[in-house]
This record gives structure tokens, C-alpha cells and sequence, in this order.
């Protein structure tokens, strides 16, 4: 079932509330005077040039950078409980020869015992659990180094899932993906979104898909040029003359 919501109120910690955001750094504005609001089981797609302030803005909401103004996970009035926010970054680099396998990163973040020890049978099907929620079981003993761009993201998409968060972030998840790679992890946010009604929020370059599957898009260059469905915002004078382009394509 959909429980994606479109401006109802909404009281849960996967609610995402921001008010009049600002980030400086010395005395350059990086973000002036941002205002969001992501609402349960919305995907929310936030983008701008580079340069723009978007991973500022997540790292505001991740708590590794100060700002001035309001971060909330509640409508106002109602009592804000801390959710738990997962997050994939950018994609990290890994040395293709490393010998170090998905199995192995999983036990390096969710287990005490040393990797190379090797994975217990309860925790070797922890993992596939993990895995089996963006439908990789297959990728468990493949080296993390060898993987491609979208095993890659679905790999760190099944760490970020584990414990299930109310609030996903994704800062370009779609970079380094082909087209077929980007539609299944697109279909497979989706699905996640759906089944567990939690909220995402991520940044991206790539605009081709916003259309079938974000609820709001976001325009930044420091500010907030423009936000609302993506028809509006793809068809908008604002994204022509920031990115030259029509309707999201050249």
C-alpha cells in the first residue's frame, strides 16, 4: 500500500520539517533561509548545480554541520521524536583488488567479532536478510571492489536499511549507475518506501526519472529557487535558466 501523504499533517518521526535554514562558513552564505517539508513515505528529490549547498544541507540534517534556523521531525505543536535517519554518501572508492567481501563490510559494521575470522552462521543470514531487502542475497561473497556502480548503491542501500530507519538519505545515489541500473534502483526506493512508510530524501544530477517517482522536487543554488511536483518544477523558467535545459532533457 502507498502511504505516501501530499500536504496532510503528519506527527511521526519520519516526518522532516524545515524552517528558515541557514548555513555559513565564515562569511559566505552556503544556505540562506531554506524551508522543507517531507511528509511519511514521500521521496523527495533535491537539486541544483554543484556548488549549490545540497550536501550541506543533508550534513545539517545529519547533524555534522551547524546552521542557523529549525530542524524538526514533527508539525508544529507536536512533541518531535529523534528518528532514525539512515544514509548512503557518495559513493566511497574501493581498490579493486582489496579481498574484502560484501560479507565482509556487513560484519565490519554491524558485528564485534573481527572480519577476518569469518561470518558465523547467524550472522552470515543476518546479512542475507539485509541484502534481500534491495534483492542482492547473490552479491554476499563477491568483493565490495569488483562490484559495479548500481551493486555498489544497493549494497550501501542495504547497510543503510539495517536497523530500519523512519528517514533515508541518499546523496547522489544515482551517480556512477547505467540507465537500466538507475531504473531498478529507482523501482527499488519505491518499494522500500511503500512497504516500510519511510520518508527519503536525496540529491541527484540525474533528472530523467523524477517524473515517475518523486513526490516534490526541490530547486537549490543556495537557496530555495523552486519546489513543488515535478512538472512544476521541471517545466519551470527557474530549471531552464539554471540548468539550460527543457523539461528535464536537453
Amino acid at each position: 500500500m502507498n502511504l505516501t501523504h501530499h500536504g496532510g499533517s503528519c506527527g511521526h518521526s519520519c516526518c522532516l520539517r524545515v524552517e528558515n535554514l541557514s548555513v555559513k562558513i565564515g562569511a559566505d552564505d552556503i544556505l540562506k533561509d531554506v524551508n522543507l517539508h517531507v511528509h511519511c513515505g514521500e521521496l523527495v528529490a533535491l537539486i541544483g548545480p554543484n556548488g549549490a549547498g545540497k550536501s550541506t544541507f543533508l550534513k545539517a540534517i545529519l547533524g555534522q554541520r551547524e546552521y542557523e534556523g529549525v530542524i524538526a521531525f514533527s508539525e508544529p505543536g507536536q512533541r518531535s521524536k529523534k528518528p532514525r535517519i539512515g544514509y548512503v554518501p557518495q559513493s566511497p572508492a574501493f581498490d579493486p583488488s582489496d579481498p574484502v567481501s560484501v560479507a565482509d563490510l556487513f560484519a565490519c559494521c554491524m558485528s564485534r567479532r573481527p572480519a577476518f575470522l569469518g561470518l558465523g552462521k547467524s550472522m552470515r543470514q543476518t546479512v542475507l536478510d539485509c541484502l534481500s531487502r534491495v534483492h542482492g542475497e547473490d552479491l554476499i561473497d563477491k568483493r565490495v571492489g569488483t562490484l559495479s556502480g548500481g551493486e555498489l548503491q544497493r549494497v550501501l542501500l542495504a547497510l543503510a536499511l539495517e536497523p530500519m530507519p523512519n528517514i533515508l538519505i541518499l546523496d547522489e545515489p544515482l551517480s556512477g549507475v547505467d540507465v537500466e541500473g538507475m531504473q531498478t534502483l529507482m523501482d527499488m526506493l519505491d518499494e522500500i518506501r511503500k512497504n516500510y512508510d519511510l520518508s527519503i530524501l536525496m540529491t541527484t544530477h540525474d533528472f530523467s526519472l523524477l517524473r515517475q517517482y518523486a513526490d516534490q522536487v526541490v530547486l537549490i543554488d543556495h537557496a530555495v529557487l523552486i519546489q513543488g511536483p515535478p512538472d512544476r518544477v521541471l517545466d519551470s523558467e527557474e530549471f531552464h535558466r539554471t540548468f539550460h535545459l527543457r523539461g528535464g532533457s536537453v
